[in-house]
């Protein structure tokens, strides 16, 4: 299959890959690029804090780019949402990596306040290091269970808009049969595109492939027969829609 991924180039090259490896031909157009935010990772590291959630790679990129910094902290617990987070967290240097079965921020807060139930709740509100923009739902679930946090942005993705002369081909020429959607501000990107409006009648026989429930609803309700949602919010599971 002719896949499209929109993902920011980092990410892109890696789905690129695992594409490559189940025998699909991979197109990326990249419609986001993260822009770090180091003085506030910093700045927020060195606040008391009992532990560290992240519920993106990315923050994790972020917490690298600070090199040497980072060495004091790799001690400190760290929550992350799914197991490709989590997993990135440990390759960082990270001794104790806490994820949950479910790969989302209801999953992950259900995670946090039972880890507190069974350990005691700490002195130090918890260190969310986000991304904008995001999903609340996470926050919105550790207010309603009381839980002391304190978030900051350490990076935020900003809007590509490629060039006419980039994705036109990509949209007028050889058939996509999917489009990867991990996020739902992905999908809000790629339908916002001019060019995508003025082609959408090229889209009528491509999948819409959704890491999530939440995702799908980003898209437009015309293609609601061509949406795939993955099993769980995993790229495993998602590219095992192809």
């Amino acid at each position: 299959m002719r896949v499209l991924v929109i993902r920011p180039q980092a990410q892109a090259r890696k789905t690129a890959a695992r594409l490559k490896a189940l025998g699909h031909t991979p197109v990326v157009v990249p419609l986001a690029e993260p822009v770090h935010d180091r003085e506030a990772t910093l700045a927020a590291l060195s606040t008391h804090h009992s532990a560290i959630a992240i519920t993106s790679s990315e923050a994790v990129r972020v917490l690298l780019s600070i090199g040497e910094a980072l060495d004091r902290h790799l001690l400190t617990t760290v929550f992350a949402v799914g197991t490709a987070t989590a997993r990135t967290a440990a390759e960082a240097g990270f001794r104790t990596v806490l994820s949950p079965d479910g790969g989302d921020g209801n999953s992950l807060a259900d995670l946090i306040v039972a880890h507190r139930r069974d350990y005691g709740t700490p002195p130090d509100p918890l260190l969310y290091l986000a991304g904008t923009p995001r999903s609340k739902s996470f926050e919105e679930r550790l207010d309603v269970a009381g839980v002391s946090y304190q978030t900051t942005e350490c990076y935020r993705m900003e809007t590509i808009r490629p060039e006419r002369a980039e994705l036109e081909p990509v949209l007028t020429g050889k058939q996509i049969d999917a489009v990867l959607f991990h996020s739902r501000e992905s999908a809000l990107r790629f339908f916002a595109l001019p060019l995508v409006a003025e082609h959408l009648d090229r889209l009528a026989r491509t999948l819409f492939l959704c890491i999530s429930r939440s995702v799908a609803t980003a898209i437009p309700q015309r293609f609601k027969k061509s949406i795939v949602i993955a099993a769980t919010p995993t790229e495993a599971d998602l590219l095992d829609l192809l």
